[in-house]
């Protein structure tokens, strides 16, 4: 078995920002670890791509990344990604691959009614891996689907310091809540990884809910293969890679910065 040097990072890909929800998680479990977040900013928003878009986009995307950046570990920190390609992307690259995908497990066996409800991009809520999903998990229970987009756009808009609009996040809700069944939900997924960066502002539309999203099991994945390996004792700056300009992203330098996203490249 080959040894992986200190120095090779974890490599953390969205098509924006919404990663840092599972970045935040993993740095407080491998705090010395190198990192390199990638944004697709060229290709936002996924949710609106069509499934052959997304599974020849992101397989090409990530071969040349991790040519560059030669990371330890790849880890698709998007569920509408993972849940079209991540198949093709694990036989494309020769790195470990974690995926993210929506947190309907752990919603089952924390609902008390059996009605769960999942908010995500309109390309996660039909896909055949989410039915599976549930089929799996949660066989005897409601799942309520329904497409959020301007969640996306208002993770955003938050990370970057400009002000949303409350209706936006009481429409998502209602959109699970009108549903049939939907006065018992008591359990909801946030399918998608820019959805936890505004969970504080869903918990306001929705007080008595309570809201799963995988970055918790995605470090601990990360941590089991990643054991026994070493770090750098003194981690280089953080890099942050975007598919678009650079100039683009310079209203997110602040919050990029409090991830110690400090370095800022183009691909």
């Amino acid at each position: 078995m080959s040894i992986v040097p200190s120095c090779a990072p974890l490599l953390f890909f969205d098509s924006g920002i919404g990663g840092l929800s599972v970045l935040k998680a993993v740095k407080a479990v491998l705090p010395k670890a190198p990192i390199v977040f990638v944004a697709d900013y060229a290709g936002l928003p996924y949710g609106t791509k069509t499934e052959a878009e997304i599974s020849a986009r992101v397989p090409a995307l990530l071969g040349r990344l991790v040519e560059r950046y030669q990371p330890r570990l790849v880890t698709i920190a998007c569920n509408t990604a993972c849940t079209i390609a991540l198949s093709h992307v694990r036989a494309a690259l020769d790195v470990p691959v974690v995926g993210t995908v929506p947190a309907i497990k752990p919603a089952s066996e924390a609902t008390q009614s059996g009605v769960i409800g999942l908010l995500g991009t309109a390309a996660t809520v039909r896909q055949i891996y989410v039915d599976k999903l549930h089929a799996n998990h949660a066989p005897h229970m409601t799942l309520l689907r329904h497409a959020a987009p301007e969640l996306v756009s208002a993770a955003e808009a938050k990370m970057r310091g400009e002000p949303v609009d409350p209706a936006v996040y009481a429409r998502a809700m209602a959109g699970l809540t009108d549903q049939q069944k939907g006065e018992q939900l008591d359990v909801t997924v946030l399918g998608c990884t820019h959805f936890p960066l505004v969970e504080d502002e869903l918990r306001a539309a929705a007080p008595h809910m309570t809201f799963v999203d995988g970055a918790a099991g995605i470090a601990r994945r990360m941590c089991h293969l990643t054991k026994d390996q070493t770090w750098p004792e003194y981690p280089d700056e953080h890099t942050f890679i975007t598919t678009g300009p650079v100039a683009a992203v310079n209203t997110l330098l602040p919050a990029l910065s409090g991830f110690g996203l400090t370095r800022i490249r183009s691909l």
